[in-house]
Order: C-alpha cells, then sequence, then structure tokens
C-alpha cells in the first residue's frame, strides 16, 4: 500500500517538475505562447487543459481494453473533443470575457499534443487512478509554466499584474473582492514605460527561451538530461505514420532536401 501511494505521488509530480510538458518536453508551446501574455489568461487556459486532461485520461483508461488499436488514435481524439466543447460551452456560458480572450486557442485544445500524447503514453497503458493523477499532475505543471511566463511578460511588458482578474472571480459573484482587478506595476511615465516588445510574438519567444533555460540549469543540478526538440519519432501517431515506418520524417520536400544537405 505504501508502495502505491509513493507511486502515485511520483506520477503526480512528474509533471509539475521533472517532466514539465512545457518547458521540459517542449510541447504545447503554441498555446503557451499565445496565452501567456495575461496571467488571468494564463490560469483560464491552464485549468481549461487541465479539466480535459484528467478527465480525457480517465475515460480513455476506462476504454483502453475496449478500444481496438487501429482506431485508438481517432477514438482518443474523438473523447478528447468532447471534454473540450463541454468546457468550452461552460467557459462561454459562465465566463464569457474569458472566452472571448482565449478566442480560437480554446477549442485548439483538441489537438494540443500535451493531451494526446497523455492518452496515448500513459492513459492507454495505465489504471483509472493512475491516469487521473497524471493528468493532473501534466495539467498543474501546463499550468505553472504558463503563469511563469504570462508574469514576466505581463509585468515588464503591460507593466500590470493580473489585469483583468474580474473575468475569473465573475465565477465566485459579481465585484468579488470589492471590484478588484488587478495591479498596476509599471506606471507609463516619461522615465519608465513598459517593454511592449515582451507582449508580442519575438517576446514571448524571449522569454519561453530565458525560462526553458532555467529549467535546463535546475534538471542539470539534479542529474537530469536537457529538454530539447524531439524528432518525428516523439509524435503520438509516430506508430500510425507510414513515413516513419520507411525511414523517413515528414515535412515538405524541401524542408527534406535541406535536410539532406
Amino acid at each position: 500500500m505504501a508502495e502505491k501511494k509513493k507511486s502515485l505521488g511520483k506520477e503526480f509530480t512528474k509533471g509539475i517538475i521533472i517532466e514539465n510538458p512545457v518547458l521540459r518536453l517542449v510541447l504545447g508551446t503554441c498555446p503557451t505562447l499565445a496565452v501567456s501574455t495575461s496571467v488571468v489568461n494564463a490560469i483560464g487556459m491552464g485549468l481549461s487543459a487541465m479539466i480535459v486532461l484528467v478527465c480525457s485520461n480517465i475515460v480513455i483508461s476506462c476504454l483502453r481494453k475496449i478500444i481496438p488499436s487501429k482506431v485508438r488514435i481517432p477514438a482518443y481524439i474523438v473523447i478528447i473533443a468532447s471534454f473540450v466543447t463541454i468546457v468550452q460551452m461552460i467557459v462561454k456560458a459562465f465566463v464569457p470575457a474569458l472566452d472571448s480572450a482565449l478566442g480560437v486557442y480554446l477549442p485548439l485544445i483538441v489537438v494540443n499534443c500535451i493531451i494526446l500524447g497523455r492518452a496515448e503514453a500513459f492513459a492507454g497503458k495505465n489504471s483509472v487512478i493512475a491516469s487521473a493523477v497524471d493528468g493532473l499532475g501534466m495539467g498543474i505543471g501546463f499550468t505553472v509554466a504558463l503563469c511563469c511566463m504570462a508574469t514576466v511578460r505581463e509585468i515588464l511588458g503591460a507593466g500590470t499584474f493580473l489585469a483583468d482578474a474580474q473575468n475569473l472571480l465573475v465565477l465566485f459573484g459579481e465585484n468579488t473582492l470589492g471590484g478588484f482587478n488587478g495591479f498596476t506595476v509599471i506606471k507609463d511615465s516619461a522615465m519608465l514605460k513598459p517593454m511592449t516588445i515582451l507582449i508580442m510574438a519575438p517576446g514571448g519567444f524571449f522569454t519561453f527561451g530565458i525560462l526553458m533555460a532555467c529549467a535546463n540549469k535546475i534538471a542539470e543540478s539534479k542529474g537530469k538530461p536537457k529538454a530539447e526538440l524531439k524528432g518525428c519519432e516523439a509524435c503520438p501517431m509516430a506508430k500510425n505514420c507510414a513515413l516513419i515506418a520507411k525511414g523517413e520524417n515528414c515535412g515538405s520536400k524541401e524542408e527534406k532536401e535541406e535536410a539532406k544537405a
């Protein structure tokens, strides 16, 4: 019994620290860069992805012995898409401002490689409880990485922190916390101005690189390998890919010729 608890504890913490999906596995970078301009948006996206992760992991684990191997990826996508639709409808109904802020990136959780990757690599092979814990840990890790990026970009790029907090606090009632709507950290003046570039695309890549470097440094100090971009073999669809079976990688003809050169 003690070993089981210890195992579940490791499954939970690995997604937060050792195998952080964004900073260590380098997955889900598109929504990470897109919505991390604001801490409130980052929390909203992180919580949405975490709910989908946990729920889809549970259902996929329950059905892992029923779903035929040849159609498991389409089946996983249908299950994930169902939960994404439910989450999107809830957000649209109760937090419409957040739904507008996240835009297309909320429904695109369906194709987030973190969720499909955990379904293929873990939920389809492990028990329901372990899969739920794995989804929760990965979801928290994703949210933490988003919030770290958003904190840096919002404070230095916009001069605010938790701006538009009522977009989330509205869930607890109107004018929660006396209408609290964030802090102004850097006031725009002739002497000091926010670095607007940090809330633009180049600032997102710069912040992402800095945080990955910090994560690598911490990993090295603990004897862990560096995070690095994986090839096609790391793709959840790798087992079904005809190109990989032939010893090739996906990509355009020009990209392949350039790689050979």
